[in-house]
């Protein structure tokens, strides 16, 4: 009873925290939580994220009221906070800004698009990022662009960031162009871009602006095609031109569509869950000029016909014609993949949710306007529908502005969707279920929980972001601080979810070796901070009922316009009591194999990959497990057990060994008559 009665003694006298290890949760309540604006400047808004000192923790660049200041806060792990970095002034009015790693030394550049002296042009200005810290303040220029934002990409498979765009004069060979990677780090008087055509066979469209133009992969091989969106002659409707990746023979226009009227952005995700990337877009009646609200507004969202994957026990090949993908052919190329975008009751690719369907509400007159321009900028930055996972069930919800009207003095307020199953009934109901969205996915909107959410009245952009790399999608709200509490809000997704996740980023070669070296020979640091625009991923899965299901994400599809996509994909597992199947990879190198398959990742963990920079290097995988609140508690279990297994092993040790003993001494008395 002694040791009983020690602790006990011990529990009346010490605090409660000094006999328990475990430090108390930072938030609490299952819901969405208000976090504030954590050190973030209230005349700032966010433009961009990034990875700026390597710690892979998420980072972001601000902007001022003058559009011409930027700012880096870098993320604080120990005080949960973002810090105020870095901070300068660019000599012309920032329109957008990607970080990117364009001179492949491991660290972010700053790629600046502004206002050019010129009245329809663009100035772009790189910043390089000083292995240090901070960037060099000599920036340099590069050939001027249209008025429609040039997008990242590999366009020769280098794994060095181009651009892609149309500059003011063209040529009579096509409006476009290449701004091709000629960094040379050893010339102090180097270019960063030249200028040059791109192998683009196909009939060239005028760009629209502003765009949603997208480095992804839309027909199945794991390797980044071009998405585009062009004007129709009529200077008022839109259409969309797809041109795939061939590697060293260029792009090829594989496919043209119109979108229907009244577009305004467009987003990326595999929507259904079938391991292709469908598109999400808007279209509105109408938009006000004034205050950026539009009315009759409807989410599309146009699903991706290609070959699906194989059930159980089923042949991919079948009277010689490939018909389904096996888990191990998840990165071969449909060339037969396309969109319907046709306006029809009887289309099950294209689904229409109006906004009044899909975010209803009590008011007559609060549901059918969305915000779709922030008019707070010169020129107007475009508010796109965010996709994100935010219950980890390994399918995408969406969040949205909401406005209660078109005047100036409407409410906007940030309102979240979560994507449910229509089949079986559990759907039933739900906004896109009925109609030609009958057997796709279903939205529900999450109303107990969303206090943080519903209770502004403000905002004017939301993106999602994983703050401190905890694995739970957190929300940023920019507000114009017309309710009085400031301009930014962060909000903690603190739902507890029993469902998994993973967290990938490939690198782009950067160090071929995994770590780069200081230019002193100081020391050495990790090139994780590159915003990598074209990864692809692909995986398979098992649910808790034996049943396969395939994914497709891509890395970074978008950076124009202020478009707040984080440089890592997150992509929900889903209930699973297993390893990952399948993870496929894919990068933008032109190397036969140019995807990698990884077997039995495990889930809730980041994965970084670095694709070969030599054509017969090997790939580098890295994995890292997030430390979750639940190790403390296996620990303690673990050390329990082995105490119980302990104990038990000794009382059953003495037990025998007094046995042995007992028999012993019954022996000894034994008389030995043959003896006599």
């Amino acid at each position: 009873m002694l040791p009983i009665g020690l602790l006990l003694a011990c529990s009346i006298v010490l605090p409660t925290n000094a006999i328990w290890p475990f430090p108390p949760k930072r938030f609490s309540g299952n819901s969405l939580l208000k976090a504030g604006p954590m050190g973030v400047d209230g005349n700032d808004r966010v433009i961009a994220y990034g990875d700026f000192n390597g710690d892979q923790f998420l980072d972001l660049l601000a902007i001022g009221k003058d559009q011409r200041t930027l700012t880096i806060y870098l993320w604080n792990h120990e005080s949960y906070i973002f810090d105020k970095s870095t901070s300068f002034q660019h000599p012309q009015k920032v329109y957008n800004v990607v970080p990117g790693d364009f001179t492949q030394d491991g660290k972010l550049d700053i790629l600046v698009m502004s206002q050019d002296r010129a009245a329809k042009q663009l100035a772009i200005d790189m910043y390089a990022g000083l292995p240090q810290g901070g960037f060099d303040l000599n920036a340099v220029s590069a050939p001027t662009s249209t008025l429609s934002q040039p997008i990242p990409v590999d366009t020769n498979g280098d794994l060095k960031i181009d651009l892609f765009g149309a500059i003011p004069s063209t040529s009579s060979s096509g409006p476009f162009k290449v701004w091709s990677n000629v960094w040379n780090s050893s010339d102090p008087q180097s270019e960063i871009f030249e200028i040059m055509e791109p192998m683009f066979k196909g009939p060239q469209c005028k760009l629209s602006n502003p765009h949603s133009n997208a480095a992804v992969d839309l027909n199945g091989d794991c390797l980044a095609d071009i998405f585009l969106v062009c004007d129709e002659d009529n200077g008022r409707d839109h259409y969309y031109q797809i041109w795939t990746n061939n590697k060293d023979n260029g792009f090829e226009l594989a496919q043209t569509g119109r979108f229907p009227s009244g577009l305004q952005s467009v987003s990326f995700a595999d929507m259904d869950r079938d391991g292709t990337i469908d598109m999400l877009f808007v279209t509105c009646d109408s938009v006000s000029s004034y205050t950026g609200v539009g009315t009759g507004c409807a989410v599309n969202i146009a699903y991706n016909k290609q070959l699906p994957l194989c059930s159980s026990g089923s042949s991919s090949i079948q009277k010689g014609k490939r018909v389904c993908r096996s888990p191990e052919e998840l990165c071969i190329a449909d060339p037969d993949f396309r969109f319907d975008m046709s306006v029809r009751d009887d289309n099950p690719d294209l689904v229409r949710i109006p906004i009044s369907t899909l975010f209803p509400s009590s008011s007559s007159n609060s549901a059918s306007f969305l915000l779709v321009l922030d008019t707070s900028q010169t020129p107007p930055v475009p508010i796109p529908i965010k996709l994100g996972d935010v219950n980890q069930d390994g399918f995408p919800d969406i969040l949205a502005i909401l406005a209660s009207g078109t005047g100036s003095r409407s409410d906007k307020t940030p309102r979240l969707a979560f994507s449910v199953e229509c089949r079986g009934g559990k759907g039933k109901g739900m906004a896109g279920c009925g109609g030609n969205g009958r057997g796709k996915r279903g939205w529900d909107v999450l109303t107990k929980g969303a206090e943080a959410l519903n209770d502004v009245k403000d905002a004017w952009g939301v993106a999602f972001l994983d703050m401190d790399e905890d694995g739970s999608l957190d929300i940023m709200v920019q507000r114009t601080g017309n309710q009085g509490e400031g301009n930014m809000l962060f909000v903690q997704n603190n739902f507890y979810y029993d469902a998994f996740f993973l967290k990938a980023i490939v690198l782009n070669g950067a160090c071929g070796s995994g770590l780069c070296s200081y230019p002193d020979g100081s020391g050495k640091y990790h090139p994780f901070g590159v915003s990598y625009s074209g990864a692809t991923y692909k995986y398979t899965v098992l649910d808790t009922n034996g049943r396969r299901s395939a994914a497709a994400v891509g890395q970074l599809p978008q950076t124009s316009y202020q478009s707040l996509l984080t440089p890592y994909s997150y992509f929900g597992l889903g209930r699973t009591n297993n390893y990952i199947e399948n993870l496929f990879v894919g990068s933008t190198k032109h190397i036969p194999q140019h995807y990698i398959n990884m077997e039995g990742v495990i889930p809730n963990s980041k994965v970084v990959i670095i694709p070969p920079i030599a054509d017969d290097g090997a790939w580098r995988k890295e994995l890292y497990l997030r430390p979750g609140e639940w190790i403390p508690w296996v620990t303690v279990t673990m050390v329990a057990t082995t105490i119980v297994l302990a104990v038990t092993v000794f009382v059953l040790h003495l037990n025998e060994k007094r046995a042995d003993e007992l028999e012993r001494r019954k022996a000894s008395h034994h008389i030995n008559f043959d003896a006599l």
